[in-house]
């Protein structure tokens, strides 16, 4: 008898450990995410832990092909004013609730009516939803337009449980309800966000993670010192500095890629008479004085290590739509200096400019501030948390903001929000009437080239004075321990965990 029960209190024991020996993954993110609620979040940082969180309609491979995820596929009608999306069967929210064609209907339609929505401008074309039947969604357009399925691989194709989008109101966000592989357990402002594994997620064969960690680090530096430790399994946004150390560390690795989006300075030409009345607001020749006072290869060498790509436009120049009419220009300190002087401008030119904070922007910032004391700007630079810093530039307290957006994989992705009109994220507050012509050309063509002709007069007359100087491309860098293995990096910076093992 008492071998017996030597015998269960072994396996009973054996039992326990299994129980508690769950696979964790600990993220290090460079900020702590504003709200997750994907109708109102903005930060790319909030869209790596989405990624984990929320699954979207669709999502793009390593080719930036756009491909399945809740959605198996759609059709659009020969007029492109209709689009029908076919849904996955058997889908279910966190919550346990159904995702049907009417779940899908109320999350569009959600992004579309929400005060506050970021999702509205990239989905205004939809005019009517319908839910057709289950797995069967019908959208009416009010008028052609391309990039909607592009968008939908975004956050305005992350559907969310009507039941508890409407139970919590705005405070969605505080504790959100979706359908990706992980569902929500907690968060702690400025300390982490946990996560644990959907036991009934569509994919699930495929997910072999427990539990999701992210922990918000802003210093880089600090981030590599805790994964080396082992107190993290992964870094985002490493330093291009270093990328040799990660390399000569047999415990970690290294996944890169060229981003979508890319690195600039968004230059206030119009918001609030701070914009208005500023150094930008009253001349397009100072914004052109002010680019042609930097040296965007000196910068890629002294903040990448040169592992960037310059570039002077919304998209990189290895990008399909990209243009090559518009050469990258070199710096050029006597132009700079003409131009100031033709827009009839004393100098130095003082320039409230806000940063991030964050090593690398600090750096860049220094390295922008230097070139343009040359050409007579006086830079003075105000460094801020990502957050402070989009509701600064939302309201206008800033004369020139170093702005980078992850990219989408379409080209309207990266250019309409910013320098449409009426562009939630367009900060600058632009305005043209020939630029929101030619935005809405690019929108209706589905024809590659009749989109590229379009955004020929975007690039010219962005160049020209659009209120964003383009710098670069920056290297996504991520970095992992040896423990995890099937890690594979997107160009759009995302951490994806499906297909994920961590050896213990």
């Amino acid at each position: 008898m008492i071998k017996k029960l030597a015998l269960a209190a072994v396996v009973l024991g054996a039992l326990s450990g299994a129980a508690v020996a769950e696979t964790v993954v600990r993220i290090g993110l460079a900020e702590d995410p504003d709200v997750l609620d994907p109708t109102l979040a903005r930060t790319y940082v909030g869209r790596l832990v989405f990624a984990s969180l929320c699954d979207k309609l669709f999502d793009i491979d390593e080719k930036q092909n756009i491909v399945p995820q809740l959605a198996l596929g759609h059709e659009t009608s020969a007029d492109g004013k209709t689009v029908t999306l076919k849904l996955r069967p058997g889908l279910k929210f966190h919550d346990g609730e159904a995702l049907d064609a009417e779940a899908v209907k109320f999350s569009l339609e959600r992004h579309l009516t929400m005060p506050g929505s970021f999702r509205k401008a990239e989905i205004s074309s939809v005019e009517k939803i319908d839910a057709v039947d289950p797995t069967t969604v019908k959208l009416s357009l009010k008028n052609p337009f391309a990039p909607l399925i592009a968008q939908l691989a975004d956050r305005a194709g992350m559907i969310v449980s009507p039941k508890a989008a409407k139970e919590a109101g705005d405070k969605f966000g505080l504790k959100p309800v979706c359908a990706g592989p992980f569902k929500f357990v907690e968060r702690v402002q400025q300390d982490r966000i946990v996560l644990e594994r959907f036991a009934d997620y569509w994919n699930k064969d495929n997910v072999f993670v427990d539990r999701v960690v992210f922990r918000p680090i802003s210093e880089s530096t600090v981030r590599l010192a805790n994964l080396k430790s082992g107190s993290l399994e992964l870094i985002e946004r490493a330093l291009a500095t270093d990328i040799k150390d990660i390399k000569s560390d047999a415990k970690l690795r290294l996944a890169t890629q060229i981003e979508m989006g890319y690195q600039g300075i968004t230059l206030n030409v119009g918001n609030s008479d701070n914009g208005k009345n500023g150094p930008f607001g009253k001349d397009p020749r100072v914004q052109q004085a002010l680019e042609a006072a930097i040296d965007r290869d000196a910068l890629n060498q002294v903040v990448y290590n040169g592992e960037a790509l310059p570039g002077n436009q919304w998209v990189s120049p290895n990008n399909a739509y990209y243009q090559q009419k518009f050469a990258l220009p070199k710096r050029d300190v006597a132009k700079a200096k003409q131009l100031l002087k033709d827009a009839g401008v004393a100098t130095p030119v003082v320039v409230d400019f806000l940063v991030p904070n964050g090593p690398d922007t600090r750096q860049l910032a220094e390295v922008v501030q230097a070139m343009a004391a040359e050409a007579g700007f006086d830079m003075k630079i105000r460094v801020t948390e990502f957050a402070t810093s989009l509701n600064e530039a939302e309201a206008g307290r800033y004369h020139a903001y170093l702005l980078s957006w992850s990219g989408r994989v379409d080209p309207d992705g990266n250019v309409f929000s910013f320098m449409s009109c009426t562009g939630p994220n367009n900060y600058a507050k632009y305005c043209s009437p020939e630029m929101d012509a030619a935005l809405a050309a690019a929108r209706i063509a589905s024809a590659p080239a009749e989109r590229k002709a379009a955004y020929e007069t975007v690039a010219q007359m962005a160049l020209a004075g659009g209120g964003i100087i383009y710098l670069y491309h920056r290297p996504v860098i991520i970095a992992h321990t040896v423990k995890l293995s099937g890690y594979k990096q997107l160009p759009d910076g995302l951490v994806r965990l499906t297909g994920v093992k961590v050896q213990q």
